[in-house]
């Protein structure tokens, strides 16, 4: 069981975790997990890597070249890949291929962007100075990823920050640990130096222990805001970076004029997609009077007809919870929506059947009748219920989506292309959906506003975020000035 890999060996631990299937409740596989001694030796692995190894002195394209090998094994093991990613955490197989696929986009965006940045002159003004801004690694990255898209996070965090020269920690979620496992390996097959990529498996005290070793110079963390807030804390001292993005309360709003039909479906799939597990999902849906009441009605009736299952079953639609443990919390935001006034209108229970006996499955949930005081508005319910209130008048609807702590997505549906606009240009949001719901790409900056966190990932921003500016001031043809006359 040689699940920990620390300075280019293979290697367990005193303790072990069990994996689970969400659909079966069956154990997957065991792993090892991590103590304080081996996030010891994972850094101090990282920081030799880092200070004397040969990864801090090749070039960008070098770099981008193990970048580009890596892709290629990626494409190469695709099918097990997503197989496992649906085993693990309960998505379907058709969402595991899309991961997979997104993964290996991630890997060669930023396998092309490593060789273009260059730096830039700066005109300093005087013919005898060449001035010039490069960029350099941070140093020893914590990369800390959820469960809910464990490959696809990972790979957000640990493609810019080798193709900058980092060395990096990875840690994925405890739930979800088995294709982070794999993609680990896969960068050693492509020629990862010892050392450059390190992998700890482990509960939260893992990552705890993580982001508190000085040895670390960057945690970037997706997950919830609580933990988020525990690690700038750990972080300030030593003046550490951070990059976080904490999930989202994120609005979807259709005015009247929108197409209903494609409206109405993208709806159910910003909603319903990996069981409603996405930082993004489009859990408060806003709608106009015009179309609200046969809007909601609609609706629920799709959401009663999703086919909820096991994920490796072609027929399934949306699979299981990650967890009994995160079942229950969702099915907690639903006792309390009830008894805050909010009317069930789908799902808001368990299917029923002998398939579903030993899994995390739980119906696609409406409700509707929503108001900005209830806890299922507000909260992150982070499952498959979404809530639905209405608006009047456009500033009505702007008012509602901002109406948030959250800032990390939001979409507009309309066919007024001038309303489109301004809806979007006044919603204060990281992500700005007009007529579409959750595409996002390698080359756009992916963050939140607000309490969805700090920093951005992808794009040039993602590359950025793991690089130190330095100012380098060259005078070509220095003469003495006389600056003292002593």
């Amino acid at each position: 069981m040689k699940d920990l890999h620390i300075d280019g060996i293979w290697s367990d631990a005193g303790n072990h975790s069990d994996v689970l299937n969400p659909a079966t409740g069956q154990v997957i596989e065991q792993v090892a997990e991590a103590g304080r001694e081996e996030v010891d030796a994972a850094v101090g692995a990282a920081r030799r890597a880092f200070d004397a190894g040969p990864w801090r002195r090749t070039t960008a394209l070098e770099r981008g070249e193990l970048l580009r090998r890596t892709a290629a094994l990626l494409v190469r093991d695709r099918e097990e890949l997503a197989r496992t990613e649906s085993l693990d955490t309960g998505k379907t197989l058709g969402e595991g291929r899309i991961d997979i696929d997104d993964v290996t986009n991630v890997f060669r965006y930023y396998a092309d962007l490593a060789g273009k940045d260059a730096g830039r002159l700066v005109d300093a003004g005087s013919a005898t100075v060449v001035s010039r801004i490069v960029h350099e690694p941070v140093g020893v990255c914590a990369l800390i990823a959820p469960w809910n898209y464990p490959l696809l996070q990972m790979s957000w965090k640990v493609a810019p920050a080798l193709a900058a020269g980092n060395t990096v920690v990875l840690k994925p979620s405890e739930v979800t640990p088995l294709t982070t496992i794999k993609l680990v390996a896969l960068l050693e097959e492509a020629g990862a130096p010892p050392g450059v990529v390190n992998l700890l498996l482990g509960p939260g005290h893992v990552g705890a222990a993580m982001v508190e070793h000085p040895g670390v110079d960057l945690v970037s963390f997706t997950g919830g805001y609580a933990t988020g807030e525990k690690i700038m804390t750990a972080a300030a001292k030593g003046v550490r970076r951070v990059a976080l993005e904490l999930g989202g309360k994120n609005p979807n709003v259709v005015f009247a004029d929108a197409d209903y039909d494609t409206a109405l479906d993208y709806a159910l799939m910003a909603a319903f997609v990996h069981s409603g597990q996405v930082c993004s999902a489009g859990a408060r849906l806003i709608v106009q009077d015009g179309i609200h009441d046969r809007f909601v009605a609609d609706l629920a009736a799709r959401a009663d007809r999703i086919r909820v299952g096991d994920g490796l079953d072609p027929a399934t639609e949306t699979g299981p919870l990650v967890s009994a443990q995160h079942r229950a919390k969702v099915e907690g935001y639903i006792e309390s929506a009830l008894a805050e006034g909010a009317t069930l209108r789908a799902g808001g229970k368990r299917p029923e059947g002998p398939e579903y006996e030993n899994g995390f499955f739980l119906r696609p949930t409406v409700f509707s009748g929503c108001t900005r005081d209830m806890a299922i508005v507000r909260e992150e319910v982070f499952g498959p219920v979404v809530t639905v209130e209405r608006f009047t008048e456009e500033a009505d609807a702007i008012a509602l989506a901002n109406d948030t702590e959250y800032g990390l997505a939001g979409a507009v549906w309309t066919s007024d292309a001038s309303r489109a606009q301004r809806v979007a240009g006044a919603l204060r949001h990281g992500t700005v959906w007009i007529n579409d719901y959750h595409p996002y790409l390698p080359q756009a900056e992916w963050g939140g506003f607000g309490k969805s966190g700090i920093g951005r990932e992808l794009g040039p921003s993602g590359l950025a975020e793991y690089q130190e500016s330095k100012h380098v001031y060259q005078n070509i043809d220095p003469v003495p000035q006389h600056w003292f006359k002593g």
